[in-house]
């Protein structure tokens, strides 16, 4: 009998380079919300990838970025304990940008987790020429004389994924799998409704926005018939002004953010969704230690 692998893996890189999306597309299913606004993920967001020859456990982490509010040092802490807990690292660079001061200073962060295994991943090369590829692949090499290897891939176009997953595999500790055949996440389910909820809330918002607002469930129940689930949440922001554009013009905003989750929550719980979302004001709750307590960082 061929021995199995399993560990854990997380993937580093600049704010916005594809982490959660390249989590989703190797567990096969959304387990981490996206956005193209910095700093979408807040907490430490567990995939699991089931292969043949073991178990992968992926990591999906806040990005690295300069903190400017307790929250955000939260937020980089997380990073620092997931990275000096994994088995593998990947760097991530999208193919369609040059290797920048940014991708460096992470790169060489790296010298910190000396138990981790190093992969590079060239990423978007959906989007990218033939040329840009090769030059990014070079450039990410030369960062760093200890990569495992280095890997251009699209998440999004399903590209090169399952060499990843081999790749990643074989660098894990020889063991059992480490969570039940089936499960993806161990996310509960009102972590994940709360995030979905989050992801629809962000569309469109504008820039100053995204970070200031969070979600909580009030209330999750499964009416009797089963024929309805009704959830009741909050969104959380940190000002008046910043109320009035979540719920829009005559609460346009806020109903289509409901009609976006709901779509989502739905096949998730199997039912019908009655969604209620109410929008509060917690001042300042990003640089407040009780607040942030309250709402789970």
């Amino acid at each position: 009998m061929t021995e199995t692998r399993s560990g854990f893996v997380t993937f580093v890189g600049r704010p916005n380079v594809g982490k959660s999306t390249l989590t989703n597309a190797l567990v096969g299913e959304k387990v981490a919300i996206t956005s193209d606004k910095p700093q979408t993920t807040r907490r430490a967001i567990r995939g699991i990838l089931n292969r043949p020859a073991g178990q992968l456990v992926i990591v999906d982490t806040p990005g690295i970025h300069k903190p400017r509010t307790l929250l955000g040092q939260r937020l980089n802490d997380l990073v620092e304990q997931v990275l000096g807990d994994v088995d593998a690292i990947g760097f991530l660079v999208p193919a369609t940008e040059k290797v920048g001061p940014g991708d460096r200073r992470i790169a060489a962060s790296l010298d910190g987790y000396p138990r981790a295994k190093k992969v590079a991943i060239v990423t978007k090369t959906d989007v990218a020429s033939r040329e840009e590829i090769t030059e990014r692949l070079l450039e990410v090499d030369s960062l760093r004389e200890d990569w495992s290897a280095v890997i251009p891939l699209s998440a999004v176009a399903g590209e090169q994924l399952d060499v990843l997953a081999d790749e990643l595999l074989a660098l894990m500790p020889e063991g059992p799998a480490l969570y039940e055949e089936g499960v993806v996440t161990d996310e509960s389910l009102e972590d994940r409704i709360a995030e979905i909820i989050r992801e629809a809330a962000l569309e469109g918002v504008r820039d100053e926005l995204p970070h200031s607002i969070a979600v909580t469930i009030e209330d999750l129940a499964e009416r009797e018939d089963g024929s309805m689930t009704d959830i009741h949440a909050n969104l959380v922001v940190e000002r008046d002004s910043q109320k009035a554009i979540i719920i829009g013009h005559k609460g346009s905003r806020l109903r289509d953010v409901g009609t976006r989750a709901r779509a989502q929550i739905e096949p998730l719980v199997g039912t019908k969704v009655f969604l209620k979302l109410h929008v509060r004001v917690a001042k300042e709750w990003q640089r407040d230690p009780k607040q942030l307590g309250r709402l789970g960082f």
